[in-house]
């Protein structure tokens, strides 16, 4: 059973990742999707994948509901290739300690509506700003801070 299948996301979130990479990659920015690269800590090999940034006074933050590999693996390297429409950015990942994390998952719900019902599949909860802010332990946020424009 795959990583998917066990945290209950739907079956075509795959594929629909992949167009979203693949449209992305042409030059197509959609909604307040990016493509994350990150170094996979195993195979060495780059593991992308759509997220959404929210910004909270003045930086750009991303999270997610448990711990997918995309977050073991920006454990791991702590820098990705961060990409929207044709724009790339070498960034650090930087996770923040569950004590900081609240602020930035109450901003969630508003400036990523769409992502709230993925949320409500990975924690089991109905989520609002004040339930998503109680789940910080079992929901990683990292801090994007930009290193450099790749060539």
């Amino acid at each position: 059973m795959n990583e998917r299948a066990r945290s209950g996301l739907p079956w075509w979130l795959g594929p629909a990742n992949r167009v979203i990479t693949f449209l992305n990659r042409l030059g197509f920015a959609l909604g307040t999707q990016h493509i994350l690269t990150i170094q996979g800590r195993k195979s060495g090999r780059p593991r992308s994948i759509p997220v959404s940034l929210l910004t909270v006074a003045g930086s750009r933050y991303v999270v997610t509901g448990g711990t997918p590999d995309w977050v073991r693996n920006a454990r791991s390297s702590g820098r990705a290739v961060l990409e929207r429409g044709r724009r790339r950015e070498l960034v650090a990942l930087v996770e923040l300690p569950i004590d900081e994390r609240a602020a930035v998952l109450r901003e969630f719900p508003k400036q990523v509506p769409h992502g709230v019902s993925f949320f409500e599949l990975l924690l089991g909860v109905r989520i609002d700003p004040d339930a998503l802010a109680a789940a910080a332990p079992r929901c990683p946020v990292f801090r994007i801070e930009s290193i450099a424009s790749p060539g």
